[in-house]
């Protein structure tokens, strides 16, 4: 007969609900973003440093696409899942930059209480102003769409 398996901790628990919600954001971001390239960057301040990762995905009437590879999808799910955990993440931003014709637009997210966001104005254009030596072009700033809290109950609208 075999030995009863302990029940799992608290902290995987913990865990999975975080890489749920992680999943959820994505979602989230892409029905928010819409059609289109973005690139999604998160940048997370933990104890020990600063962490970033990056994620470049096109979506359209063909299927999802991620331009990176497997390990960079990881790296940027395993990152923002610690932020949406928020105990070894002191504070994470996520911006997401738009692909245009005439320039690039970003809008962009603080991770708190598990979830995304929207960042204040002046944060974000601080978060999009590049470093003097960065010759990228520089990003219009637009508002950020609403991403629905899957716990949270869906607006009815109701059309008279």
């Amino acid at each position: 007969m075999s030995e009863p398996q302990a029940a799992g901790s608290v902290g995987e628990a913990v865990t999975a609900s975080a890489v749920g919600r992680a999943v959820n954001v994505l979602a989230a971001l892409l029905l928010a973003l819409g059609e289109g390239s973005h690139q999604l960057s998160i940048v997370a301040e933990r104890a020990n440093g600063t962490t970033a990762a990056e994620l470049s995905l096109s979506v359209g009437a063909a299927p999802l696409r991620v331009t990176h590879c497997a390990k960079e999808y990881l790296r940027f799910l395993a990152l923002l899942t610690f932020a949406l955990e928020y105990t070894a993440v002191r504070h994470a931003v996520l911006v997401a930059t738009t692909a245009d014709e005439s320039f690039p637009r970003a809008c962009g997210w603080t991770v708190r209480a598990g979830w995304l966001h929207p960042m204040e104005a002046r944060a974000l254009q601080e978060a999009l102003t590049p470093c003097p030596e960065i010759t990228e072009p520089p990003r219009l700033a637009y508002p950020v769409p609403s991403l629905h809290h899957p716990d949270e109950p869906a607006e009815e609208h109701t059309h008279e």
